[in-house]
């Protein structure tokens, strides 16, 4: 493997954002998807967050593909919904961003703890980072389950081994949370101005 399991990632994080400085929708979700590999690499602990993100990516897809003009850039899809008053909805594009930036928020914060706090176990890193983003808005069935997952964290040093491939892995990481957090944040401000951040999982 060339460079590490972040190397596709930070290369679609470049192409983003627009000359006017406005999120893209399709290099948005591809470099959400090329998260996707690192999260394998985590096994059955990370099942559920994987299946979740790769859901609403999909979903965000779906809408994206039927009109690309119209929704080249990431917010038009969350516009339309507010027009249309769906945004609220469980099955919205909006709901699917809302939280497919909150997962995101969870594996940031997590990739930081790795490197971070070098003394730490993957089941401390990975709880300490889901009090600190999603654990607010599960509900407790969530909640619970996913502190029985993060019990099958895999072993941390075997885990950097596995990520890290020809290239440097703390600098690889360090400069996806470092380009990729903003945009999250732009994302929740956004979504704050129409009020639809702080919906909670039913």
């Amino acid at each position: 493997m060339e460079g590490t399991v972040f190397t596709p990632a930070l290369q679609e994080i470049e192409h983003v954002k627009s000359d006017q400085g406005e999120i893209l929708s399709k290099p948005f979700l591809d470099a959400c998807k090329h998260i996707l590999p690192v999260i394998d690499k985590f096994g059955a602990a990370m099942a559920l967050v994987k299946s979740d993100i790769g859901g609403n990516i999909s979903r965000l897809e779906t809408m994206y593909s039927s009109n690309p003009s119209r929704f080249n850039y990431l917010y038009s899809l969350v516009q339309v919904e507010v027009e249309t008053k769906t945004a609220k909805s469980s099955s919205s594009c909006t709901n699917g961003l809302l939280w497919l930036t909150r997962a995101m928020d969870f594996l940031v914060a997590l990739f930081r703890n790795l490197i971070e706090h070098e003394d730490w176990p993957m089941s401390q890193a990975c709880t300490d980072s889901y009090n600190k983003t999603l654990k607010k808005w599960h509900g407790w069935l969530a909640s619970s389950s996913f502190t029985v997952v993060m019990k099958l964290a895999p072993d941390r040093k075997k885990f950097m081994n596995v990520i890290g491939g020809t290239g440097d892995i703390n600098a690889d990481i360090e400069k996806f949370c470092t380009t990729f957090s903003p945009l999250l944040q732009e994302i929740h401000k956004f979504l704050a101005r129409f009020r639809l951040d702080d919906m909670k999982a039913s």
